[in-house]
């Protein structure tokens, strides 16, 4: 046996505790103790719940030496992102406003992990309200990334990714607005999960019928990114675009012939070329299975403009609570609620217009293609004291949305994608491949980034 559990995936976690070769309550202390050692430099967890996790352990540990049946998770320690309410469990959303704010009811992801006896093992960082793509907030500054602790990681999941590669816990849950999953996961080598809008419900909240925002999983291996999906993805009724059916992970359902479009700038804002580099290599990779990847050209570049729109809106849905307090609020999200009341009607009309002659520019690709494979982001990780990098292969970016505009993109057609590790560029940074299906293809994305993962493996980051 290792000594050192805590390096270990969550599906081999649930393996040896139901085999009784390793305890809940001692898998839970390798990870506590893992993040005592590390959490101090990277700041990914903000609130550990060792004491209700403990309980969680030992109920785990009992059922099981009873013969009783545990659930999917069982004792797997995980990662639950600081603007996901959790029952006793101090949630600030990154926000002074609620620096002390323990919520009395769980939200439905959470209710779903603990049914599968995962053990929630504390709360992750985020920026205020999950608004920016560098974890950083006024409640507990920022998360560092642990390849270069001087780099970001990424955000608005910063802490979910950060904790997930440092071995904090071997799986996490976050959301994903405009890349929130995939852009942490880029930076820091992991996986995240962009789902298709309604397939995991969340809340109860006060905007059921968003598409824009979704929440997902991450981890360190696609098996395990399937794991937790298939406990996060059931129907609920209190949420309009559930599937009226239950997902099942597919498991071990062969792919074969698949034609793959590869859009190596689907932004025409320009890639970094050590990005570039390894996102073609991991790319090239799935061919050899006998995939067929063809480049194509498809430049999607006007959906920057009618992303900034809709997300202003869809800010001012979401946080009306918060109107008459902005100027308490940080300035990335004040600032984007303010935009959403600045617009006009007509503004978001042609954002609107945009997003449907864009659609079916990626209709035809689809018509043609299973998956699309583009660069997750055109940039390495840019330094933990900035608010967002200015440049892009050293040209200076024409907006704020370039740097993420791969990943905003593909949220405004509510399709899953995916962020798998690509490799490690010349300075030793990760970078991260998307891969694109259809709606509720997640299987599909899943099983393609399983190839890369075994074509394409990276080393986790030295720390202590």
């Amino acid at each position: 046996m290792s000594s050192k559990p805590w390096t270990y995936s969550a599906t081999k976690i649930v393996e040896h505790i139901k085999k009784q070769n390793l305890s809940a309550v001692e898998v839970l202390e390798t990870h506590l103790d893992r993040i005592s050692a590390t959490n101090t430099v990277i700041n990914a967890v903000v609130t550990v719940s060792e004491e209700t996790a403990l309980k969680q352990a030992k109920d785990i540990d009992k059922r099981i030496s009873k013969g009783e049946q545990v659930g999917p998770l069982a004792g797997v320690p995980i990662g639950v992102k600081d603007v996901t309410a959790t029952a006793g469990i101090r949630t600030t959303y990154g926000s002074p406003l609620f620096a002390d704010h323990i919520p009395d009811k769980d939200d439905i992801i959470v209710q779903r992990i603990k049914e599968a006896d995962g053990v929630i093992i504390g709360k992750t960082n985020t920026p205020e309200f999950a608004t920016g793509g560098n974890t950083y907030n006024d409640v507990f500054g920022a998360t560092r990334n642990p390849w270069n602790t001087e780099l970001s990681a990424g955000g608005s999941t910063g802490g979910g990714g950060a904790g997930l590669i440092s071995g904090m816990f071997p799986i996490a849950s976050g959301s994903d607005l405009g890349g929130s999953l995939r852009i942490p996961a880029a930076f820091c080598g992991v996986m995240g999960l962009r789902p298709t809008p309604g397939l995991v419900p969340a809340g109860p909240g006060n905007t059921p019928f968003d598409t824009l925002g979704v929440p997902g999983p991450m981890a360190r291996s696609s098996v395990d990114l399937a794991l937790l999906l298939e406990v996060m993805a059931q129907p609920h009724l209190s949420h309009p675009h559930s599937p009226q059916s239950r997902y099942m992970n597919p498991g071990k359902q062969e792919i074969e012939n698949l034609k793959i479009a590869y859009i190596a700038d689907v932004a025409d804002i320009g890639v970094d070329e050590s990005i570039a580099e390894c996102c073609r290599n991991a790319a090239t990779a799935i061919t050899d299975d006998g995939h067929i990847m063809d480049d194509c050209n498809l430049n999607l570049s006007d959906g920057r403009r009618a992303f900034s729109v809709l997300r202003g809106q869809w800010m001012v849905n979401k946080y009306l609570h918060l109107i008459d307090r902005l100027d308490e609020l940080g300035t990335n999200l004040a600032s984007n609620i303010r935009k959403g009341l600045d617009q006009k009607p007509t503004e978001i009309a042609e954002a609107e217009t945009i997003r449907s002659i864009l659609w079916f520019k990626l209709v035809e690709i689809f018509e043609k293609y299973d998956a699309v494979l583009t660069p997750t982001l055109p940039i390495p990780p840019f330094p933990v004291d900035q608010n967002y990098p200015e440049k892009i292969n050293g040209k200076k970016m024409e907006s704020y949305f370039d740097w993420f505009a791969p990943t905003l993109i593909f949220s405004l057609f509510g399709l899953p994608a995916l962020s798998v590790p690509s490799g490690l560029t010349d300075e030793g940074l990760p970078a991260g491949l998307q891969i694109v299906g259809p709606r509720f293809s997640e299987a599909l994305l899943m099983k393609l980034a399983d190839i890369v993962s075994k074509k394409i493996q990276i080393r986790l980051p030295v720390l202590s």
